[in-house]
């Protein structure tokens, strides 16, 4: 067998550079366009969660004053925060949070993840620690209420996000759940049939188990079972959450019924933000546990700095 010489062995083969195609100028220019934060559609480029709030928070320095919201509210002050510092524990979430609603409005908070959005529910609700400010519900002060006080002396209904109802048990038997801070049963069972009066797709399943309904209807019996109590003050966490197209839009349709017909005040938190805003007669952008933003939903929508950094483009 014939050897073969060392330095035969190893060819060696002349490294290859490293080639970068680059983007024509069109594609790169439309990418460019195509820039967003939170919103619906599809993107060429998604800008960080940490981009979008640098950016928001540079925003915030116009943030908007008191008159300012109070116009939005058309100067009703149904609904009042005051100065609010508040948090989990020790730690400060909300700093000198500030909101005005008036009855029967609707309010959308958009944000990029981690402002405040839902801490400002559970601040309302009686869920943080509330270091210094006020909460104020047409003219009384509830910013020490329980949760339960809130529900039952000023009228304020929580509706959590999906997955609250109990599965096993009967759709009845969940919307009788909510009146549990009624004095009597039978308060109870009334409201819960006001509410099967209401919704005829509940009334069509009342006893059937909750587990067995679609993803709609759950989100139509978490909203009814807050009902039963007959709130004044609604707060929505996330209603488009986990939910297909065409629930969607049900579910906003329900919401709207209750404000236009039955005069609910609505605060929300919604990371659909163009179908929040479109829905909300106002809308505050939070960052950073303030208000950088604050206008009419619908002005929201065609705000340009709004657009790029939660809308989609």
């Amino acid at each position: 067998m014939k050897k073969v010489p060392a330095k035969a062995a190893v060819k060696k083969v002349p490294a290859k550079k490293a080639v970068v195609k680059k983007a024509p100028a069109k594609a790169a220019r439309k990418s460019k366009k195509n820039v967003s934060g939170y919103g619906g559609g599809s993107v060429d480029v998604v800008m960080s969660v940490d981009q979008v709030a640098r950016e928001a928070a540079s925003i915030a320095a116009n943030a908007p004053t008191i008159p300012e919201l109070e116009k939005l509210a058309n100067k009703d002050n149904y609904l009042s925060i005051n100065n609010l510092r508040a948090g989990y524990g020790k730690m400060e979430i909300l700093h000198e949070f500030s909101l005005r609603i008036g009855r029967g409005q609707s309010l959308c908070l958009i944000g990029p993840n981690g402002a405040g959005k839902s801490t400002v529910l559970h601040s309302i609700f009686g869920f943080t620690n509330i270091f210094s400010g006020s909460i104020v519900v047409d003219g009384k002060d509830v910013t020490a209420l329980t949760p339960s006080q809130k529900l039952s002396e000023a009228g304020i209904a929580y509706i959590l996000q999906d997955k609250s109802v109990f599965p096993q048990m009967t759709v009845e038997e969940n919307l009788l759940m909510g009146g549990f801070l009624k004095d009597r049963p039978a308060e109870a069972k009334a409201a819960a049939e006001m509410v099967f009066d209401k919704y005829s797709r509940l009334a069509d399943r009342r006893d059937k188990p909750a587990g067995v309904l679609s993803g709609g209807e759950r989100r139509l019996l978490e909203i009814s079972r807050a009902l039963v109590m007959q709130p004044q003050v609604l707060l929505v966490d996330e209603p488009s959450i986990g939910l297909e197209p065409r629930f969607i839009d049900m579910v906003f349709e329900i919401l709207g019924d209750l404000q236009k017909k039955d005069g609910k005040t609505i605060i929300m938190v919604e990371q659909n933000a163009k179908k929040g805003l479109a829905f909300a007669d106002i809308g505050y952008v939070l960052v950073s546990g303030e208000t950088a933003i604050a206008n009419m939903g619908n002005d929201l929508l065609e705000n340009p700095d709004v657009g790029r950094l939660f809308l989609g483009g």
